[in-house]
């Protein structure tokens, strides 16, 4: 299925911790690919029509994005801060503060997030020097935020099945995907440990679900991004030109081509390490969900 020889680096952007890709077809005359660079403080753009590339700094960290349902903007991961973050021309402007969890400690950051097919936001915390087991699992319905789980050193890479039915979410120092199942009510259950990486695989990060049940993982240095089948049966894996491999997402007009994030931080000698990468994997992803702005915990759409 995965043709390798189409990874191509399709910008060699140096971010020193690249996360977050999300496509946004309503961008540019086909789309473009948006990304941050939390530790450089930077939201990124790749315009892959046009080849294009924007850089625009933000006065801190921001670990994701997320659109929302009303078209205006996007809703945001700050360091420490939810907000509604509109692209304007001048760059981005934070216009407002969504609830934040109160009892976070001060060593804590956010970190990656995925929203639902309910349009509820998923969004871990972890300890920023990834040694405590301080961080947890939140999910934001509208403005009602709740934690689900907790004891996370890294909590990392959220990802929905496509029936909506699955939530994955892993500990990344621990080097495991646990597996959900969540409720039409966004109630979670029956946690259970899905796949465990070797020594040899490095540790789990950002995660992206294809619309066959396929999980695609980034593999923090273990320089590869690998698809396992919805029984956690490895079935592919692709070899990246950078250890530190981030987050991956789908996008391009038909949702073909998926785009991989990296990280340049203590990777000196690794040329392309930072850089955002692009392959055809041979099958299709999903687009992403919006944030309900509006979203009751009450009110759930039915699935099909």
């Amino acid at each position: 299925m995965l043709d390798a020889s189409t990874l191509e680096c399709v910008w060699p952007a140096r971010a020193r911790l690249g996360e977050g890709p999300l496509w946004c077809p309503e961008r540019g005359s086909a789309g473009q690919l948006l990304f941050v660079d939390i530790l450089g403080a930077r939201l990124l753009a790749f315009d892959p029509e046009s080849g294009a590339t924007h850089d625009w700094p933000l006065g801190e960290a921001c670990c994701w994005l997320a659109p929302r349902d009303d078209g205006d903007g996007f809703i945001a991961g700050l360091r420490s801060r939810l907000v509604h973050l509109r692209l304007e021309a001048s760059g981005p402007q934070c216009v407002a503060v969504w609830p934040t969890p109160e009892d976070e400690p001060t060593g804590n950051r956010f970190n990656d997030a995925k929203i639902d097919r309910e349009g509820r936001l998923w969004f871990g915390s972890m300890d920023d020097a990834a040694v405590d087991a301080s961080g947890s699992l939140y999910c934001l319905t509208g403005r009602q935020l709740q934690r689900h789980d907790d004891g996370y050193r890294v909590a990392n890479g959220p990802a929905i099945a496509p029936d909506g039915r699955t939530l994955y979410h892993s500990d990344t120092p621990r080097r495991v995907i646990y597996a959900f199942d969540l409720a039409a009510d966004g109630s979670l259950s029956n946690k259970r440990e899905h796949i465990r990486l070797s020594e040899t695989q490095g540790f789990p990060d950002g995660m992206t679900c294809d619309a066959e049940g396929g999980l695609w993982v980034a593999h923090w240095e273990g320089g590869r991004v690998s698809r396992f089948a919805p029984d956690g049966r490895l079935d592919e894996t692709l070899p990246l030109p950078a250890s530190r491999v981030t987050s991956c997402a789908f996008g391009g007009p038909n949702l073909d081509e998926l785009y991989i994030t990296t990280a340049a931080e203590e990777r000196d000698a690794e040329g392309l390490a930072g850089g955002l990468f692009r392959v055809r994997p041979g099958v299709r992803g999903m687009a992403a969900t919006p944030f309900g702005v509006n979203a009751s915990s009450d009110v759930s759409r039915s699935r099909s």
